[in-house]
């Protein structure tokens, strides 16, 4: 059976330092990863979403955890087509741009050039990670308007190509692509990418929803991310959307679908993303105890 690792989606999260889970002493930025690096062996970089990572940022986390730690690294909100806050690019990139460049970077798009920079930075600024050992995945999070087709397929072929040589991890938010009709197909796209599909738990039936799937596309790793199971999925704030306290039968569930994906692959990361105070790390802890328990 495959490593299983069990993590949250952030170690600094707000909500997370102000809940007292980081004791006395830890909570500055180092003593934060050093202590959630002693609880749980994986983490995802959910802040690259927001803005690029920085190479230096990446030295010091690899400084800081120990050698079987990982990381899984969310890509930025650009790469994946999501409309994106010209303040998040860094000021050098944002001052060579025009009016016209800033109107589309909110929708999402942006030519040629700014992409091509913005891909060489985030790659510069992971690599620290992938000659440590460490990154455990690059995570691409499409939004809900990803739908199957022939320019999706195109898109994900291009992240494959630019990201060659980095573990590839896809997660889609249109429901679509994991359909009776739909599964097979995509599942076969990611494999021939050598790509991980990412599976999720979220709240069931709600606009949006997607299906409590774990496919395994990659023998070396799977990945599946907790979301929560607010009704407020796919609307309202990111609290609302995401405030879910898992209880020990909803996680227990999980388990038996844990450990067959584990046996097909020879690492599986369960993430939890459900970042309101410590719901997270309580979950992730959770989960690793009933995991470490028996069939």
């Amino acid at each position: 059976m495959g490593d299983i690792r069990v993590g949250a989606c952030s170690w600094t999260d707000r909500q997370l330092v102000a809940s007292g889970w980081y004791p006395p002493g830890r909570r500055d930025a180092e003593g934060r990863l050093r202590h959630y690096a002693t609880r749980l062996p994986v983490v995802e970089v959910d802040a690259g979403y927001y803005a690029l990572p920085s190479r230096r940022n990446s030295d010091l986390w690899v400084e800081r955890t120990p050698d079987s730690f990982r990381f899984d690294v969310k890509v930025f909100s650009l790469l994946t087509g999501h409309p994106t806050r010209p303040e998040a690019l860094p000021a050098d990139l944002r001052a060579r741009l025009g009016g016209a460049d800033l109107a589309a970077l909110r929708r999402g798009r942006a030519g040629d050039a700014l992409l091509d920079e913005v891909w060489a930075r985030f790659a510069d600024a992971v690599e620290p990670l992938r000659a440590a050992g460490r990154l455990g995945a690059v995570l691409f999070q499409f939004p809900p308007w990803f739908a199957p087709g022939p320019a999706a397929e195109d898109a994900l072929r291009e992240c494959a190509r630019r990201t060659a040589g980095r573990p590839l991890a896809v997660e889609f938010r249109h429901p679509g692509w994991w359909t009776a009709a739909e599964a097979d197909a995509t599942a076969a796209l990611l494999a021939g990418l050598d790509a991980t599909a990412v599976g999720v738990d979220t709240v069931q039936g709600a606009a949006g929803s997607l299906p409590p799937v774990l496919p395994v596309t990659r023998p070396r790793l799977a990945v599946v991310r907790f979301h929560g199971r607010s009704a407020a999925w796919g609307r309202g704030s990111k609290e609302d959307r995401f405030r879910h306290d898992y209880d020990v039968t909803e996680l227990a569930a999980w388990v038996p679908r844990l450990r067959r994906a584990a046996r097909r692959t020879d690492e599986l990361h369960v993430l939890f993303n459900n970042c309101c105070a410590d719901a997270a790390v309580r979950a992730a802890e959770t989960m690793r105890g009933l995991l470490a328990t028996p069939a």
